[in-house]
């Protein structure tokens, strides 16, 4: 395949981006696999790499695309336990395994912890190579729509196993993207009581309650504290930011000795807290970020049924069609665009 050129979205600096053609990629390593991309979603860290000023670094020059999932082309020497025709899940994070945090178990905090997709050349393209250690196995028979969200499912699956949810609980939700949604699904599968989203997206909110909110707010025309209330007549046993912004609304929600999961992501966001009210109210807060060990939990979810959230999937496009995708996310009129480089 020398020679091979393909086209791939490339990111060019502070909130550009453009369709290029780039050299086919082949293995260089002898743990390397070459995967033919079957579908590559286009991520909320996306949206944010492309903003001005950035919500999320990422290095110029780097083809984007973190969600993948893709067929194995070829397989480096090292490689034992995949081959050619394997379809796999990309887990784009990718760790050192020997620094302070990697040998503590802390691999999502890893001293060289690098990404795939936005650091490293991604799968915004008809090719993507990648280390054998960040292909999961994910079954054929899942529906592309599926298991296209492997690699979100997983991260939320990270907070989930933070919250400790019991049957019956409440919990509110705070964003209705694709996190937000998911988190609805996954709650709702553990057998939440009363599950009440916000989102400021009149499409979104509908999604919302069709995946399974009980009920759904717009925050700007409603006093989405006083719904809480009144549903849950002390406030939320769970309250989840999906959205990175909103801390000091999730901390208004949950009831005395509830839990407060900060999942969203926005590295421009800053919050005024009162840490007495954290303190007198007894709040357990907790961080969540990317999870660790989570790629097989999240393609069992899928692979089973437990979780089913191809109906998420709003827009199916060619990597020609990419900056539309963009567009219609910023204005909240997609959920998952997936992009399809074939």
């Amino acid at each position: 395949m020398t020679g091979t050129r393909m086209p791939a979205i490339v990111f060019q600096g502070e909130g550009r981006w453009a369709l290029e053609e780039r050299p086919q990629p082949s293995i260089r390593q002898p743990d390397e696999v070459l995967l033919q991309v079957e579908a590559c979603g286009i991520c909320g860290t996306d949206l944010h790499i492309l903003e001005v000023p950035p919500g999320h670094p990422a290095t110029p020059g780097v083809i984007l695309g973190h969600e993948v999932i893709g067929r194995v082309v070829e397989v480096g020497p090292a490689v034992t336990h995949l081959r050619p025709g394997d379809r796999v899940a990309v887990a784009p994070n990718l760790y050192c395994g020997v620094c302070r945090f990697c040998q503590r178990g802390l691999y999502n905090h890893c001293e060289q912890f690098t990404t795939l997709g936005v650091f490293l050349d991604g799968g915004l393209a008809p090719y993507e190579v990648a280390p054998a250690r960040a292909l999961f196995p994910i079954s054929p028979e899942v529906p592309l729509e599926r298991a296209i969200f492997t690699e979100v499912l997983s991260t939320v699956v990270g907070g989930t196993l933070q919250i400790r949810l019991h049957p019956g609980e409440s919990a509110v939700v705070l964003g209705g993207g694709p996190v937000g949604l998911l988190f609805i699904q996954v709650l709702r599968a553990g057998g939440a009581g009363a599950l009440i989203a916000a989102d400021i997206a009149p499409f979104r909110r509908e999604f919302a309650r069709q995946i399974g909110a009980d009920v759904v707010v717009d925050p700007r025309v409603e006093d989405l504290e006083g719904v809480v209330r009144e549903t849950t007549g002390i406030g939320a046993d769970v309250v989840v930011d999906a959205v990175g912004s909103l801390m000091t609304t999730a901390l208004r929600l949950a009831r005395p000795g509830g839990t407060v999961v900060l999942f969203g992501m926005n590295a421009r966001a800053r919050a005024e807290v009162a840490q007495y009210e954290i303190t007198r109210r007894e709040l357990r807060v907790v961080g969540s970020y990317v999870g660790r060990h989570t790629f097989p939990l999240a393609i069992q979810m899928l692979e089973r049924g437990v979780i089913r959230p191809e109906t998420l999937v709003t827009h199916r496009l060619p990597l020609s069609r990419f900056g539309e995708g963009l567009e219609l996310l910023r204005r909240g009129e997609a959920v998952k665009v997936m992009m399809v480089p074939a």
